[in-house]
């Protein structure tokens, strides 16, 4: 159980990747090299890469790479850090920077794309920078404006989603990173719950997409304008209480617990605790890979996120029933 102050610790359940981890951040790249090259599966590849990413977009490992091997893999890290820090500009409000970022990371995706084509983590990284187009279609980039093949969504970086997912079918980041640019383009989330929807009920069981309406429902809470509603009003509806059910009997009960975020166990848990739903076996799963959202976003006033998880899993903890086998403690 998560004991002390919690700590949300990026590498999650992947005990391999701590250690790479570790190491890039202090500027050693050798072995994130290692781990790249014997990670057995796409899905794995792209997990790790955006974890080690984050963090190297923070040092100049990837740099001190590529001026001794501009390899495989190094063309693959090199986009996906260039896509971090075009992301972290534009938050930053740092526009100009940005815009010069996006454009070095989208040749990066480019080359990494022409050295391993069979990769679907280059075009990750390139709908990764999505968002940061503009709002309205007639001024985007070309990439960013294509017409789905599902009727009713409108026009987004559906061909790069579609590149990634012929690549590694439901892909969880790719399909996450589309979400984030219907998000951006629109003041409200109504295209984003619609995709999202739509995304959960194609997905297969086992699939984290089908997780994905959790996140665009805590979204539109984010935006709701009533500030006082309380989560519990918000989560309560029969139709989140579906998609919430559904990710709980088809992806946390099918899935391979290998392959759980921690992220997506985290909304899970929030979204069966706010809808009154058992949650004893969700709780047991997160273990000590508690993240600090959703848990920041419905704390009420007063009460930090570690707060609010702790009473949600206190409480949860306290039904009865076996834990989910497997379930991680």
């Amino acid at each position: 159980m998560p004991t002390g102050d919690l700590q949300y610790d990026p590498a999650g359940f992947d005990t391999e990747l701590r250690t790479a981890l570790d190491d890039i951040r202090i500027g050693r790249w050798r072995s994130t090299r290692e781990l790249l090259d014997k990670t057995p599966t796409w899905a794995q590849r792209t997990a790790r890469s955006q974890v080690l990413a984050s963090a190297a977009a923070r040092s100049d490992a990837v740099e001190a790479w590529g001026r001794e091997s501009q390899d495989r893999q190094y063309w693959m890290m090199w986009a996906r850090v260039l896509v971090q820090r075009a992301l972290h500009a534009y938050r930053s409000g740092q526009l100009h920077e940005a815009h010069l970022l996006a454009d070095a990371a989208r040749r990066a995706c480019e080359e990494a794309s022409r050295l391993m084509p069979y990769d679907p983590v280059p075009w990750v990284a390139w709908l990764a920078l999505a968002p940061l187009d503009s709002p309205h279609p007639g001024e985007r980039r070309p990439e960013n404006r294509v017409q789905c093949w599902e009727p009713g969504i409108p026009l987004g970086p559906w061909g790069l989603l579609w590149e990634a997912h012929r690549r590694d079918e439901f892909n969880r980041e790719a399909w996450h990173r589309a979400m984030h640019a219907l998000l951006a383009y629109e003041a409200s989330a109504h295209s984003a719950v619609s995709y999202s929807r739509w995304a959960a009920q194609l997905a297969p069981r086992g699939s984290a997409v089908i997780v994905l309406p959790l996140y665009t429902h805590l979204e539109r809470f984010r935006r709701r304008t009533n500030r006082d509603e309380t989560p519990r009003l918000h989560w309560a509806p029969s139709v989140i209480s579906f998609y919430t059910l559904r990710a709980l009997d088809e992806w946390f009960r099918f899935s391979d617990d290998t392959t759980w975020s921690p992220l997506d166990l985290n909304y899970l848990a929030q979204a069966l605790h706010h809808g009154g739903h058992p949650a004893r076996d969700v709780f047991e799963a997160i273990g000590n890979c508690v993240t600090r959202t959703p848990w920041q976003d419905v704390a009420p006033r007063g009460r930090t996120w570690q707060e609010e998880f702790r009473q949600a899993r206190l409480l949860r903890l306290r039904e009865s029933g076996p834990p989910r086998a497997g379930g991680r403690m």
